[in-house]
This record gives C-alpha cells, sequence and structure tokens, in this order.
C-alpha cells in the first residue's frame, strides 16, 4: 500500500473515532441528567401568603333562639301578601264603590296598585304609593265605565323601601260590578 492510502485509512479510523467517542459522551449526559432528574428528592414549598386570623377575643357563638330570630328575619323581609277583594261594586261608572285594597303592616315594602281590563288592557284606577299598614277602603275609578261586568287585574308593584327602586309585582284577577 501506498503511504498515501495508508494516510486516508488513518484519517477514516480517527473520525470514526471522534464520532463514537462524541456520541458515548452525550449518551453518557442523557443517562446521567436522567439519574439526576429522577433520584433528587423535591420537597413541596409551602407558600404563607397574607395575615392570619387573630384570636378570639370578644365574640361569643350565638344560641340557636339568636340564629332562627335572624333567619326569621330574612325570611320575613322576603314574604309579600296582597290583599284585594275579588269583586269590587259601584251604584255608577263616576260613584265611589268597594274596592278594597290593603298593604299589611307584615309586608315592609310600599306598594302601588294599577287595576287593568282585561279585554283591553286599559288602565282603569291607579292607587298611588301605599306604604305598609295602609288600606283603600272605597274609590272612585279614574276612569268612567257603562254599567255591566269588567273582569280585570290588579296588579301589585312592590318597591325597596330604602331607595323606592321597584323591586318585583305580583298580580290578582277582580271584577268590577258597575249598576247603572
Amino acid at each position: 500500500m501506498t503511504k498515501q492510502m495508508m494516510s486516508t485509512q488513518d484519517t477514516k479510523t480517527e473520525s470514526k473515532k471522534k464520532k463514537w467517542l462524541i456520541l458515548l459522551l452525550l449518551l453518557g449526559l442523557v443517562a446521567g441528567g436522567t439519574y439526576y432528574y429522577f433520584s433528587k428528592k423535591t420537597t413541596p414549598i409551602q407558600v404563607v401568603s397574607g395575615d392570619y386570623l387573630p384570636d378570639i377575643k370578644d365574640a361569643k357563638k350565638m344560641s340557636d333562639k339568636d340564629i332562627k330570630a335572624a333567619e326569621q328575619k330574612v325570611v320575613d323581609a322576603s314574604k309579600f301578601n296582597m290583599v284585594i277583594k275579588s269583586q269590587a261594586t259601584f251604584e255608577s261608572g263616576e260613584s265611589k264603590g268597594s274596592l278594597y285594597i290593603q298593604n299589611p303592616v307584615a309586608n315592609g315594602y310600599p306598594i302601588d296598585v294599577v287595576i287593568r281590563l282585561d279585554r283591553t288592557n286599559e288602565v282603569v284606577y291607579t292607587s298611588g304609593a301605599m306604604s305598609p299598614g295602609f288600606e283603600i277602603s272605597g274609590a272612585t275609578l279614574d276612569k268612567v265605565l257603562g254599567a255591566g261586568e269588567y273582569p280585570a287585574t290588579a296588579t301589585f308593584n312592590i318597591y325597596d323601601p330604602a331607595t323606592n327602586q321597584k323591586r318585583g309585582q305580583v298580580q290578582a284577577g277582580l271584577t268590577l260590578q258597575i249598576n247603572a
């Protein structure tokens, strides 16, 4: 063999040795990193944020009686009772009749009542504001009606006593009887 061929072969062999050496080093690093990653025991870090609840000073547990009274107050505040007679009779369309509406003291909410005819949806009576404990025991209709029976619906608009904002409404049916 010639010297030149021998030197090319030596270079190729040396190049292969270097490649194998680099490959073995890489495999060693990967194996070492994997071992380190899975063998290292980590302890969770507890993060404490903010202040701790202070010790009890003057507070005491509410009695069952106090808890029930507080719960009943919430229930009572959410109740609403409407009171209206189902028949209102008027001698004529212009006279005062037996219209009866009440806002019981237990309600706790001011109301106004609007009565509309079922057939035409026309407003025939408005009560104006009524605080709890007020009632209407006779009234004249806002619109003159001819003789006859008129099926109607009374809408009770319920208002928040603190803000005077409307909170809801309930309805009841009634009949307006005009005799002449």
